[in-house]
């Protein structure tokens, strides 16, 4: 399962860069700036999907300088919790923003 979250997170970041012609957007100052925040939030959304207590269809992910955005909605405060660890545990990540709404 590990390969095959790798081989997702390569495959994402790769389109990413292809589709935005390496272009720096929303307030970052390099092109690699643009690359680092494009590999947290693949790889925060690739741990959501492995992790069965996180419903990933449910939280979006976006990613500023190293400051990670949830948000959307979690079944219990318990889910938007583990969200919130499992990106905080990404590698690169400097701060985490959780706006996840707890909706029963």
């Amino acid at each position: 399962m590990k390969n095959h979250a790798a081989v997702a997170i390569v495959a994402t970041t790769l389109t990413m860069l292809l589709a935005s012609g390496c272009a720096v957007t929303r307030d970052q100052e390099t092109v690699g700036a643009y690359i680092d925040d494009a590999a947290i939030t693949t790889s925060v959304k690739a741990r959501f999907v492995d992790n069965k207590d996180v419903a990933a269809s449910s939280i979006s992910v976006e990613t500023l300088n190293g400051t990670v955005m949830l948000s959307g909605f979690a079944k219990s405060s318990t889910e938007k919790s583990t969200a919130e660890s499992i990106a905080r545990n990404v590698k690169g990540v400097r701060a985490v923003r959780n706006e996840i709404v707890v909706r029963p």
